[in-house]
C-alpha cells in the first residue's frame, strides 16, 4: 500500500510540474507588457525599463524560470548579496520563513510556496486567493450538494419508472442540462429568474456572499445571492447524476439478491435505499468526487457572469490587466487541488479495492 501510495504523489508531482513549466512559458510569451499596463499614458522607456527589472522581467528567459521555480518551492536559496533578487529580500519575500544552512552567499531556506505580487495592487497573491477560494468552494460545495440529491432523486424515480412519461421528460431535461454551455445557462438564468421573474423570485442578477448594508450596519452573509450561480453550477453534474443514478440502479434492481428481498417480503422503500441504492452508489459517488474538483476548477464563467467573487473573477480580471503572477498563482493552486483531490480518491479506492493497487 505504502508503495501505491508513494507511485500517486510521484504522479501527482510529475504532473504539477507539467502544469507549472507550461504555465510559465506560456504567460512569458505572450503579446503584452505589463510595465507598459501599469504605467498608462506615463510610459517612456526609462520608466518601462525599470519596472520590468523590479519585477524580474530584465532578465533570460531561462533565468527566470529557475528563479519561478525557486520561488515555487519549499526548499528555496537565496543569494544574500543580490538586493535586487526578484522582488524583495528572504525578510520581504519569503516570510515566514527558516533557515537551514548558510555557503558563502547562498543561504537555503524553508518556506511556503511564493506565488509572488499582483502586478496592480502589489499584493501578495497567496492573499488574493485566500480571499477568493472560500467564495469558489462554497459555491461548488453547494452546487454539488444540490445536484447529488437532485439527481440521485431523479434517477432512482426515473428507474422506478422506467418507459413511462416521468423516464421520458428526465432524459430530456439532462440531455439538455449536459449539452447547455454554462456560459450561456448562467446569462439565460440570470435573465429569467432575476429579471423576468424578478417580482416573484427577489433574486439579484449580481451579487456576492457577503453584501454591505446600505445602511451602514456593515457586512453580512447573503444567502440569496448563492441561488442563481449554484443553479447554473448545479446543471451539468445534476444531468450526469440523473443518468448514473438510473442506470446504476436499474442494473442494481436486476440482482438476484434483489428477486430474494421482494419474495420475502420485504417493504419496497427498504429494497430500494437499503440495498439496491447502496449498491449503487460506487460509480456515483466516483462520479460525484470527479465533478466535484472540476466544479471547483471550472467555475470561472459562472463566476463572472454573476460577479461572484471568487475564483474565476480573479482569472479574467487578472487577464484583463496583463497581471500574470495572479492569473499564474490561480491555475496552479486549482491544478495542485485537483492533483491532491485525485491522489486522495485513488487512496480509497486502493483500500476499498485491493485490486487497484496491482494497476
Amino acid at each position: 500500500m505504502v508503495r501505491y501510495i508513494g507511485k500517486r504523489m510521484l504522479y501527482g508531482l510529475l504532473v504539477v510540474f507539467g502544469v507549472v513549466t507550461l504555465v510559465f512559458f506560456l504567460f512569458n510569451v505572450l503579446p503584452g507588457d505589463p510595465a507598459r499596463m501599469m504605467l498608462g499614458q506615463r510610459a517612456d522607456a526609462e520608466s518601462i525599463e525599470m519596472i520590468n527589472r523590479d519585477l524580474g522581467r530584465d532578465k533570460p528567459l531561462g533565468l527566470q524560470y529557475l528563479s519561478y521555480l525557486n520561488d515555487l518551492s519549499p526548499l528555496s536559496l537565496h543569494n544574500n548579496t543580490d538586493p535586487t533578487s526578484h522582488w524583495y529580500l528572504a525578510t520581504e519575500k519569503y516570510a515566514p520563513y527558516a533557515t537551514l544552512f548558510s555557503i558563502g552567499s547562498t543561504t537555503l531556506v524553508v518556506k511556503a510556496p511564493y506565488l509572488r505580487r499582483s502586478y496592480q495592487s502589489k499584493r501578495k497573491v497567496t492573499e488574493i486567493i485566500a480571499t477568493a477560494f472560500p467564495q469558489t468552494a462554497v459555491l461548488a460545495l453547494t452546487a454539488m450538494t444540490f445536484a447529488l440529491v437532485v439527481g440521485i432523486l431523479l434517477g432512482i424515480l426515473s428507474a422506478l419508472k422506467q418507459g413511462s412519461w416521468i423516464d421520458r421528460l428526465t432524459l430530456f431535461l439532462s440531455t439538455i442540462g449536459m449539452s447547455l454551455p454554462s456560459f450561456f445557462a448562467a446569462i439565460l438564468i440570470a435573465w429569467f429568474f432575476a429579471y423576468v421573474l424578478a417580482d416573484w423570485t427577489h433574486l439579484n442578477m449580481f451579487g456576492n456572499l457577503i453584501s454591505v448594508d446600505d445602511y451602514g450596519s456593515g457586512e453580512y452573509i447573503d444567502l440569496k445571492n448563492l441561488i442563481l450561480p449554484a443553479l447554473t453550477l448545479g446543471i451539468r453534474p445534476l444531468s450526469v447524476l440523473v443518468q448514473l443514478t438510473k442506470s446504476s440502479m436499474l442494473e442494481a434492481l436486476s440482482q438476484d439478491y434483489i428477486r430474494t428481498a421482494r419474495a420475502k417480503g420485504m417493504k419496497r422503500g427498504r429494497i430500494i435505499f437499503r440495498h439496491a441504492l447502496r449498491n449503487a452508489m460506487n460509480p456515483i459517488v466516483t462520479s460525484a468526487s470527479g465533478w466535484l474538483a472540476g466544479l471547483l476548477a471550472g467555475a470561472v464563467f459562472v463566476e463572472y457572469v454573476f460577479d461572484w467573487k471568487g475564483m474565476g473573477v480573479v482569472i479574467v480580471d487578472g487577464l484583463e490587466k496583463y497581471d500574470f503572477p495572479v492569473v499564474m498563482g490561480a491555475i496552479l493552486f486549482v491544478c495542485l487541488l485537483l492533483v491532491i483531490i485525485n491522489i486522495l480518491v485513488d487512496i480509497i479506492y486502493g483500500f476499498l479495492d485491493p485490486r487497484v493497487r496491482l494497476k
